[in-house]
């Protein structure tokens, strides 16, 4: 029996659903008495957080608390973003990186202004501060090696 056009096309409708669907990204703070979780927009990087809360009016439940996107954790150009965690058990802060370009920041919240913020995003060797050429050779060496040429003749 030949399925017909409309299934075949539902089916395959279906099968792209789940994908759409998973447009953030959750990680916890690597902070082990903190119970806090980050989450990230996977296509504009945005960041929010939240993290259980006491309320004595709640009855001993307790509730939500959640801190929405301050200074440098609102929307970026869009990408693929994601949340990474050190495994520094003192850290509350965690690592939002964009994997198409290699660009890394440190999210953290700031309890007082009751927002997340986001350090400048940077790649990793590139120094911001430095005027220095990001060519050349590396620090603590005379620039070509000494070494000769392997494989050739001498």
């Amino acid at each position: 029996m030949k399925p017909s056009l409309p299934l075949l096309a539902l089916c395959l409708g279906l099968a792209g659903a789940p994908a759409a669907a998973t447009s953030f990204e959750f990680v916890p703070a690597p902070q082990t008495d903190l119970n806090r979780m980050y989450r990230v927009d996977k296509v504009t990087g945005e960041v929010t957080s939240c993290q259980y809360g006491l309320q004595e009016s709640a009855g001993g439940i307790g509730q939500t608390v959640c801190f929405g996107p301050g200074e440098g954790a609102g929307a970026q150009a869009p990408s693929e973003y994601g949340l990474v965690a050190s495994r520094h058990t003192r850290e509350a802060g965690v690592f939002r990186v964009n994997y198409r370009t290699g660009e890394m920041s440190i999210c953290f919240v700031l309890v007082k202004k009751e927002q997340v913020v986001c350090t400048q995003q940077a790649k990793p060797g590139a120094e911001a501060s430095s005027d220095a050429p990001l060519t050349g050779p590396a620090p603590g060496r005379a620039g070509a090696s000494a070494t000769p040429a392997q494989g050739g003749r001498f």
